[in-house]
């Protein structure tokens, strides 16, 4: 049982770690009345915030190494494609943990092109004309490992 004493909002701001158990001990006793209900909310608001995040981050690192492995073939290093393999298994393991982050995948893909584009011709110092200004891969086909492509066959 936790003490009735205890000030959730100011032990948010300072001791976050023990408002997270003493959150988690009033959640799993059904306390729910003694919650710190406005900071909760904010952090479970952030998690799904973070998770987005990481299928931005994870997807642009994919893509990058995806366009300087097609576009820079003397240059293919096994740490472009141990890179490819990571970040597609980044993702799909967020997707089965949580499908419903497919939909934001596909929503971003574009931008997250045009950021990996403009990331590999900073990192190759090749012009950015270099990379096709529309995706040369499709999001649909991306995560799959048959190839470093994923058999994301080139836009018409």
């Amino acid at each position: 049982m936790m003490p009735r004493s205890i000030d959730l909002p100011t032990l948010y701001q300072q001791d976050y770690y023990l408002w997270l158990e003493t959150t988690a001990t009033l959640l799993r006793e059904r306390q729910l009345s003694a919650l710190d209900v406005i900071n909760l909310l904010e952090e479970i608001e952030d998690m799904g915030r973070s998770e987005k995040r990481a299928v931005y981050s994870n997807l642009k690192i994919l893509l990058l190494h995806l366009l300087k492995y097609r576009y820079q073939p003397e240059q293919r290093s096994n740490s472009w494609i141990a890179s490819i393999v990571e970040h597609r298994q980044r993702l799909n393991k967020a997707f089965r943990d949580s499908p419903s982050l497919q939909p934001y995948f596909t929503e971003i893909f574009e931008e997250c092109y045009q950021d990996a584009r403009e990331l590999a011709a900073a990192e190759t110092g090749l012009a950015i004309d270099h990379f096709p200004s529309t995706s040369p891969f499709v999001p649909d086909t991306t995560l799959l490992s048959d190839s470093p492509f994923g058999n994301s066959a080139p836009r018409a």
